[in-house]
This record gives structure tokens, sequence and C-alpha cells, in this order.
């Protein structure tokens, strides 16, 4: 039993050296993800924004071939004014000339609608470029110090990856699931000792019975306060030692 518990509390020293490894790079790993996400979203904003000016060009240029058409018409309908022979015809002809040149009105009203909006969105475009740039350069440094930070201690975290793995697979799986689970709920901490006869974790005091129930290393025990699992003097020493 005490291998048991002996295991946990040295998978707890050598998470312990992997989180001042992740404490050395500080907000770092954060920072760059938070660049990566502003930078992804203004490549969005500005390629949403040149589709949407790319769309609004060819409809300008649609509703100016149908200006011409409408326009066309129009000469051919005034040329056939000189031509009616009756009143119905006259009418019939001013009400296509009318309809013609409404309809150059309305396409026209959206070209000029469509241009403005083109306007704007260059504008905006030409807005967040220069900020783009800067949160590019930005980045680029911030990935450039956590690559120093990651190189240097690259060797070191491998090493203890790699005990950390040996390490668990000797645990067995309830325990381990009970340690990760207190471990993310408790800042890292899942395994503790007892100091002065108070929990290393929380500082409440461990109950005398409870701390020599403790001390025969046959069962896991947790805090009654924070829950972490305590181990005796014993296994710290034993688990140093070797």
């Amino acid at each position: 039993m005490i291998n048991r518990l002996k295991i946990l509390y040295e998978l707890q020293l050598v998470d312990d050296q992997l989180d001042e490894l992740e404490e050395l790079r500080g907000d770092l790993p954060h920072a760059v993800e938070s660049l990566e996400s502003k930078i992804n979203d203004i490549k969005k904003s500005i390629s949403d924004k040149d589709k949407e000016k790319k769309e609004s060009l060819e409809k300008r240029e649609e509703n100016e071939e149908e200006i011409g058409k409408h326009q066309e018409n129009q000469k051919k309908f005034k040329a056939q004014l000189y031509q009616v022979r009756n009143n119905k015809e006259y009418d019939a002809l001013t009400k296509e000339i009318d309809h013609t040149e409404d309809q150059v009105k309305k396409l026209e009203a959206e070209n000029n609608s469509l241009a403005d909006s083109s306007k704007r969105l260059t504008e905006e475009i030409e807005e967040v470029s220069p900020q783009l740039e800067t949160l590019k350069e930005e980045l680029k440094e911030k990935q450039e110090d956590l690559k120093v930070i990651i190189k240097a201690n690259e060797k070191e975290e491998v090493k203890l990856k790699t005990q950390r793995k040996d390490i668990v697979e000797k645990i067995k799986k309830p325990d381990y699931s009970a340690y990760m689970r207190i471990r993310k709920a408790k800042k890292g901490k899942a395994v503790v000792t007892i100091k002065r006869s108070a929990c290393s974790g929380c500082h409440n005091i461990v109950p005398s019975q409870r701390q020599l129930e403790i001390r025969r290393n046959n069962r896991l025990f947790f805090c009654e306060y924070c829950g972490r699992i305590l181990v005796s003097p014993e296994v710290v020493e034993q688990t140093e030692t070797d």
C-alpha cells in the first residue's frame, strides 16, 4: 500500500516541476493565442469586405448593362413616336418610355448606393490594415520569446514528461482519476503532506487520531477540509530517498 501512496506523491512532485516550467512561460501562451485569434478575426473581416466589394462591383456592372439596354429602348421608342397613327399607339409608346426612364433611375440610384457602400468598405479595410500589421509584429515577438523559453527547458520538459508517463502507468485508474479531479479543482495540488499537524494544502489542523491512521500507510486519506490526498512524512521521506 505504501508503494501506492509513494507513486501518487511522486506523480505530484513531477507535476510540480512541470507546473514550474509552465509558469516560466507566464502569460505568453495565452497572449500568443489571443493575438492569433484577433489576427484571424481581422483577416476574416477584410476577406468578407473584399468579397462584398467584389459582389458590389459585379452588380454595378450588371446594372450598367441594364441601363444601356433601357436607354437604347428609350431611343427606339422616342423615334417611333414620329410614326404613330393614333392616340392609342402614342399612349402605349409614352408608357414604355416612362417605364424605361423609371428603370434607369432605379438602377442608377442602386448603383450610387453600391458605390457609397464600396467606398465605405474600402475605408474600413484601410482603417484596420495598419492594425493588422501591428498585431502581426506583436505576435512575431511573442512567438520568438515563447520559443526561446521552450527551447531553454525543452530537454528538462521531455525528461519530466517521460517520467510522468512511466509513473502514470503504475497508478490504478481510480487513483489517477481522483488525483486528476483534485488537481484540477485545487490549482495543481492533489497530494500534500502533514506539516506541524496541519494539511499543507489548506493549513487546517488534522486531528491526532487521523494523523496516526495516515501514518499506517494502509489506505488513501483525504483532507476533511480541502479534499486533497494526505500522505505521511514516511511516504515523503521514502519517495525522496528513492
